[in-house]
């Protein structure tokens, strides 16, 4: 009861003072409120540009191992010309992986993409059209999220069949009247039926593949309208992904699999050095982190110049408060207040003025993100409103702590006499 009697007191010896000074106290505010919206305003835009990069970068998929030619990373002492004259991975490795895999791995696919291919339907055309021919499990190798319709079955990619999955931009265009589901279009001169229309991913910040104007179809239909590359300069280079398992922290055990498969699979003698390259998404999320992690630390000493400008205001401010009420103060310790009354009465005071400040400028960043953006929205997370709250509250009591221990350490007949 003591402590919350003594903050209903603070707050109300707090709210006095600052509606009797209101311009005093509006201009001591603008500098915290400059300083909070700087921090936070640079956190909300670092974590919305590194949301919508990973959203951008979300086609790789999430603990997937991609078997290939070529690295993501390049080692700058191997030369180039090694990359160069690697193999492609083939229809046959992946069918040996696909049989020689133990149950670490929840599926095993095979995909190739071109693009600028134009669809047809009727009347209605769009090009510039992704056409990518996929194995029966890369809807577990890479995610397919579905608005209508299904996804391929194992019999229909066994088959080769004439089916697809488009995006949906292609249904748009193509179908702007009524479902896609069950109509025809015509892709490189072949017909295919439409089973199922992709989620609508809109804009990306990256130029980065889209569902949204990408048609899925059976591999082996694939291989019938483009030719693979076996290891030239030209054909369509397919691509191997193994989904983990949530079990195999790192996918360690996986990589190391595979990687034993690949060799035996390519007859590499112990000595020999791998002719093919194990790509992982954690390679590209890694290096993201640490980009945005460098931005971050960059806004924040940027806007604590900010912050520590309002921190002297708010200091100023509780000086002069102190310098005005020595007169109150005599009267109130003269009366039996204790010195950590007056003590906790101006440092709630500090904090106080601080935390109206930091909100307003939480409030200030909210109402940027309600400005609509396409390319890239902003969010604020509770996280972010939690640490400019936190960094207000600091920042009161660093101003407020050496003028609320003057007060509370000031004679009584000497403050009385003040005035």
């Amino acid at each position: 009861m003591l402590a919350l009697r003594l903050t209903l007191e603070s707050f109300r010896f707090a709210w006095q003072a600052l509606k009797s000074n209101l311009l005093r106290t509006i201009l001591s505010l603008l500098g915290v409120t400059v300083g909070i919206f700087a921090i936070i305003a640079v956190f909300a835009v670092v974590d919305s540009l590194e949301a919508n990069v990973r959203q951008s970068m979300s086609f790789v998929g999430d603990k997937v191992i991609y078997v290939g030619k070529w690295p993501w990373t390049f080692d700058s002492d191997r030369p180039w010309w090694k990359y160069f004259n690697r193999p492609v991975p083939s229809v046959r490795e992946f069918q040996l992986l696909q049989r020689n895999l133990s149950a670490n791995n929840k599926g095993v696919a095979i995909f190739g993409t071109t693009g600028g291919n134009t669809m047809k339907a009727g009347s209605n055309s769009m090009a510039d059209c992704a056409l990518q021919g996929v194995s029966f499990q890369y809807n577990i190798v890479s995610d397919v999220p579905l608005a209508e319709g299904r996804y391929f079955t194992a019999q229909e990619v066994d088959a080769a069949r004439n089916v697809a999955v488009i995006g949906a931009d292609i249904a748009a265009n193509l179908f702007p009247y009524g479902s896609a589901i069950g109509q025809t279009f015509k892709a490189r001169g072949r017909s295919f039926v439409v089973i199922g229309v992709m989620t609508k991913e809109g804009k990306k910040l990256l130029d980065t593949p889209s569902n949204d104007n990408n048609c899925l179809i059976p591999f082996g239909m694939f291989t019938k309208l483009f030719a693979l590359n076996t290891g030239g300069m030209t054909g369509v280079t397919p691509t191997i992904g193994i989904k983990g398992t949530d079990t195999d922290p790192g996918l360690l055990d996986l990589e190391y699999e595979v990687q034993g498969l690949m060799r035996n699979i390519r007859g590499l003698k112990p000595r020999e050095e791998d002719n093919f390259a194990l790509n992982r998404p954690e390679m590209l999320a890694d290096a993201i982190g640490k980009l945005f992690s460098i931005i971050g630390v960059a806004g924040a000493v940027i806007g604590s110049f900010a912050m520590l400008v309002g921190g002297f205001g708010i200091a100023n401010i509780m000086f002069v408060s102190v310098k005005e009420r020595t007169n109150i103060i005599g009267i109130q310790k003269s009366l039996g207040a204790k010195n950590y009354f007056i003590l906790f009465q101006f440092l709630f005071e500090a904090i106080f003025l601080c935390l109206l400040g930091g909100a307003s400028g939480i409030f200030l960043v909210f109402l940027i993100t309600l400005i609509p953006q396409d390319s890239l929205p902003l969010t604020l997370s509770a996280g972010n409103i939690t640490l400019g709250l936190t960094v207000s509250v600091v920042i009161g009591v660093l101003a407020g702590i050496i003028p609320a221990v003057l007060a509370a350490n000031l004679d009584p007949v000497i403050a009385i006499r003040s005035k």
